[in-house]
């Protein structure tokens, strides 16, 4: 659930940094992007990664950062990028002190979500799948061919989906036949929210992120999950039998999210140009491929990854529908958020 609006100095005090190094930088993050191989060139250059400290939610972080929390460097994905920017947290990037800028994706730097002529409020970073991920030993292939599963009392109470108002909403959408969220009609939005409404009677949790849904299914209590790749990956790391369908007959989804530059931030602006110069790399883009099985925003760098490995950690090619989470209109999300909300507490 979203917190609540507690006022600046309890936002303070919950953001807690629980890996503290440079004290020169502080980056706001999602849990598990502290890990060194991420910025490897930052490392080299200063002896020690960032001081990071963690969101489970973006609308979560949001409200900190509104409330008067601070820290330098923050990872979005792009449906925060407009809302943040007309709040006033949000200020351009430098291009000129991130060269490995240049071999990001032409599409970012022209996209008016992200840009605004020469100005740069978003840098991708990261991006990924998110598709089903099952138990071959619990669930026949037949069953798992669908994303119908997820609403199928044969597998009540052994299912979860992400506590993640954009993955679940993709679920929902190519359940009911959407897979292009980007003009939504009233009647695909509401048929969506009744087929979530459904699959949320019978589902056992809501998994915040990757290290939680990876327990759940090792320890056997859910054996379907709507998944990211960093849980298939993982399970397979440690003989779990997983399977990770991103050809279900209805489809997949493909996220992205990348880094902002905040305003008034309390540290080092040129070690935040620093950081994202380095999380563009290759060696992060290597790192980000095999530990992950996330893709990276580094085209020249994953242009050099091979299509087995793109298809052993589930992000190669598919020729069922793909619901991408490009921008969305903001009333909507809003929209999206509140009902969400409203599914999970049973209404």
């Amino acid at each position: 659930m979203f917190k609540s609006l507690l006022g600046a100095a309890s936002f303070t005090a919950l953001a807690t940094a629980v890996s503290a190094q440079d004290p020169d930088l502080l980056v706001f993050d999602w849990s598990g992007y502290e890990e060194e191989g991420f910025f490897q060139e930052y490392i080299a250059a200063h002896g020690a990664g960032p001081t990071f400290t963690f969101f489970g939610e973006e609308e979560e972080a949001f409200q900190k950062l509104r409330s008067g929390f601070r820290a330098d460097v923050s990872h979005p994905c792009p449906h925060s990028v407009s809302k943040w920017r007309d709040a006033g947290l949000i200020e351009p990037w430098d291009i000129s002190l991130i060269p490995n800028y240049e071999t990001v994706d032409e599409a970012f730097k022209t996209d008016p979500t992200f840009t605004d002529g020469d100005d740069v409020y978003f840098i991708p970073a990261d991006n990924g799948a998110t598709a089903l991920l099952y138990n071959t030993d619990e669930v026949p292939a037949e069953d798992a061919s669908s994303l119908q599963i997820f609403v199928n009392p044969d597998y009540a109470g052994r299912t979860a989906l992400p506590d993640n108002v954009d993955d679940s909403f993709a679920l929902a959408l190519l359940a009911t036949g959407t897979s292009d969220w980007t003009s939504l009609t009233e009647e695909e939005f509401e048929a969506a929210a009744a087929w979530l409404r459904e699959a949320n009677a019978l589902t056992r949790t809501y998994w915040a992120d990757g290290a939680e849904l990876s327990q759940l299914m090792t320890g056997g209590e859910v054996v379907v999950a709507w998944s990211w790749n960093e849980s298939f990956v993982t399970l397979m790391d440690e003989g779990v039998p997983v399977a990770f369908n991103r050809e279900a007959e209805e489809g997949s989804s493909l996220w992205f999210c990348g880094y902002v530059n905040l305003v008034d931030g309390p540290g080092s602006e040129q070690k935040a140009h620093e950081f994202v110069n380095a999380w563009l790399s290759p060696s992060s883009t290597e790192y980000i491929v095999n530990e992950w099985g996330y893709g990276h925003a580094n085209t020249v760098a994953m242009a050099e990854i091979g299509a087995e490995t793109l298809d052993a950690v589930g992000m190669g090619e598919v020729s069922t529908p793909i619901l991408r989470q490009l921008p969305l209109d903001n009333a909507m999300r809003e929209r999206m958020v509140e009902e969400f909300e409203r599914i999970k507490a049973g209404f």
